[in-house]
């Protein structure tokens, strides 16, 4: 590794990998990666091997690595701004779809499927369905490429980047180095200094906390996203086999008649699995996600349903508000707490034995049967609730007794710089992307605002892209 490059660029998901992808392909900028988790192939989970219970490695294998927390996800790519970030909001729509193009037909060239979800007559009929029940469908062109196959993608990303640029991992970007207003590099863990004319930060959720925490030291503009907390259901696949079948990911949205709050669905997986994760940098929880495979199926379809809530000032936390809700459900469990509805209805836990007797047995076997009401806050969990029985109209069977809920989910992205069109930060040189910058929320519009900063970056050098 050099003393100084052109362009480093911290963090080596979506985003980072996407920014190197566009510089090396238009430039002989020399650039360096730094990633503070392992390589692809050397991330592995061991409690989910074990089927343990989370071993809270430093850093968690998968939120952490070589291609960031989508190289473990079941790989969706929404192929639309609509959904997905905060990506229009900068350049424009037309830029974005345009963008989003690209960025799909990069995915595709590296081995992505061809196949495309969410799009033909049946799509209508859903959206009309579920407007009688009080949900608004937004329709998504969307591509699956399986947790295993997303890998694979992202490995052959890597692999072309190799021989063009410095890959530095298992290190820890520790402070931005800044010469007035202007970037002047990064010191890495350890105490040693990189200089650099242009520095892309992109690490990803488990990286947010690092970022702000970077960005108030340096008295930059940090805004607040909504706070997004909610939990994984799981029910039988045949439940939402209607809507998954037409759709994949049934993307709904549902305002609480009691709180006017926005709930939505996220990150739907069909057959699929219950994962835990361990996240939030220095200080992690662990948090529950879902995956789905390519080529093995579950019995049970899982998703996500958040309740989407805004605060104003004097709140200025929103990353130690989701770990403190976190928390709170780890020190009850040991980790996850799974809970069916209808006990939760009832007011009462789930024990072993009552989950054993349900319909639903979870996927992600270490799950402790516990009482989610001790865990989320009133106001959310009344949302849940509402949005699960208005899910039940449109997909009979989610809001039965035997459906599980399992808590808690939170996104750390809720934290995010002010930044330009081209997402340059207030120092000059600096720029952010990906989700831990707030500036997207998965791995299509990740993709593309690394290929935002990447191209600002070619413009000044006077490189065409």
């Amino acid at each position: 590794m050099k003393k100084q490059y052109d362009v480093v660029i911290v963090g080596g998901g979506p985003a980072g990998l996407f920014a190197a992808l566009e510089i090396v392909q238009a430039s002989s900028l020399s650039v360096l990666l730094i990633e503070k988790g392992r390589d692809i192939n050397g991330r592995q989970c061991p409690s989910r091997d074990r089927a343990t219970n989370c071993a809270n490695c430093p850093p968690c294998h998968v939120v952490c690595g070589l291609g960031g927390a989508g190289a473990f996800s079941d790989g969706k790519l929404t192929l639309t701004s609509q959904v997905g970030g905060r990506l229009k909001e900068y350049i424009g729509e037309t830029a974005a779809e345009a963008l989003i193009k690209r960025v799909d037909e990069t995915y595709l060239h590296f081995g992505a499927a061809d196949k495309l979800y969410g799009v033909g007559d049946g799509v209508e009929k859903i959206a009309r369905r579920a407007s009688l029940a009080h949900l608004r469908l937004v329709p998504v062109p969307l591509r699956h490429l399986g947790t295993e196959n997303c890998r694979l993608v992202l490995k052959g990303m890597r692999d072309f980047l190799d021989p063009q640029i410095d890959l530095k991992l298992q290190t820890s970007a520790a402070s931005i180095i800044l010469d007035g207003n202007r970037i002047a590099g990064v010191e890495i863990e350890g105490g040693e200094t990189v200089r650099c004319r242009y520095l892309i930060l992109a690490p990803g959720r488990e990286g947010a906390d690092w970022l702000m925490h970077e960005a108030r030291r340096h008295k930059m503009t940090v805004l607040i996203n909504p706070i997004d907390i909610g939990v994984r259901v799981e029910v039988p696949y045949a439940v939402m086999e209607e809507l998954t079948d037409v759709l994949y990911e049934a993307k709904l949205e549902f305002l609480s008649p009691r709180f006017d709050d926005r709930i939505r669905t996220f990150c739907m997986c069909p057959a699929g699995e219950v994962i835990m994760e361990s996240t939030g940098g220095n200080d992690p929880v662990i948090t529950v996600n879902g995956h789905s495979y390519a080529g093995h199926k579950s019995n049970y379809t899982n998703f996500a349903v958040l309740n989407s809530t805004t605060f104003t000032r004097p709140f200025s936390e929103p990353i130690a508000y989701g770990k403190y809700i976190a928390r709170l459900a780890n020190i009850l469990s040991g980790g996850v707490l799974v809970q069916r509805l209808g006990d939760l209805m009832h007011g009462q836990r789930s024990t072993p034995v009552r989950i054993e007797r349900g319909l639903v047995q979870p996927t992600l076997t270490t799950a402790v049967p516990g009482d989610l009401s001790f865990v989320l806050p009133y106001r959310h969990l009344t949302g849940i609730i509402e949005m699960l029985q208005a899910l039940d109209k449109l997909a009979p069977g989610v809001a039965s007794q035997h459906t599980l809920l399992y808590g808690v989910e939170v996104k750390f992205y809720s934290g995010r710089l002010q930044l330009t069109a081209n997402l340059e930060t207030e120092i000059a040189n600096l720029f952010a992307a990906g989700d831990g910058a707030g500036v997207s929320r998965g791995l299509i519009q990740a993709s593309a605002s690394g290929v935002v900063a990447a191209r600002e970056i070619l413009r000044r050098e006077k490189h065409q892209s």
